[in-house]
């Protein structure tokens, strides 16, 4: 299974009235690092445990920016930063990237596959931007990406998303445990 096709164009954003999406750049390192270490208790469940450590540091930050900016170029894997829509606070990161194995049973003849995973800023729960961040994307990559399926791979302790996910009409099509040993569910 291949990740994103040769000649398709990766779209560069999307826009609501709530949010913009765009590549995510070294240059947003401290919106994305004050976002970050804003929802860092958030965050920890969602990556399982494992990021932000209390001691994460913006060169850090910037490390990570830098290693998903090439990707990016590269075609491996998309990431958005996703700010309000002045672009002037970051309120969420999206994450495109390659199935991985816990999740290939989803995809059964797919061509091109994509695994999705995103955060929202903690105190944007509570206006439910995860929700419209959710829509948006889904449309987005209905409309504009050459995926042919995406699935959504969350840790088992995110049950916000998981909730999230089964309202928006998503099923829960598999669980394990991936590469890093986390537990997770895998919605389509």
């Amino acid at each position: 299974m291949n990740f994103y096709p040769d000649q398709a164009p990766v779209p560069e954003e999307t826009r609501t009235d709530r949010l913009w999406l765009r590549p995510l750049r070294a240059t947003d390192v401290e919106l994305d690092y004050e976002a970050v270490m804003d929802s860092k208790e958030q965050l920890r469940g969602w990556s399982g445990g494992r990021w932000p450590d209390d001691d994460f540091t913006l060169a850090q930050n910037l490390d990570g920016l830098q290693q998903h900016e090439r990707e990016h170029a590269a075609r491996e894997a998309f990431t958005f930063t996703v700010l309000d829509p002045f672009g002037t606070r970051c309120l969420s990161c999206i994450y495109l990237m390659p199935v991985a194995p816990v999740a290939e049973p989803c995809c059964v003849g797919a061509s091109y596959a994509a695994n999705i995973g995103f955060w929202v800023r903690t105190s944007e729960l509570a206006t439910d931007l995860d929700a419209h961040l959710l829509a948006t994307l889904r449309a987005w990559l209905a409309a504009e990406w050459a995926f042919d399926r995406v699935v959504f791979t969350i840790s088992r302790q995110e049950q916000r998303q998981a909730t999230l996910f089964r309202d928006a009409g998503l099923s829960l099509c598999a669980e394990g445990t991936l590469a890093d040993g986390r537990p997770c569910w895998v919605f389509s």
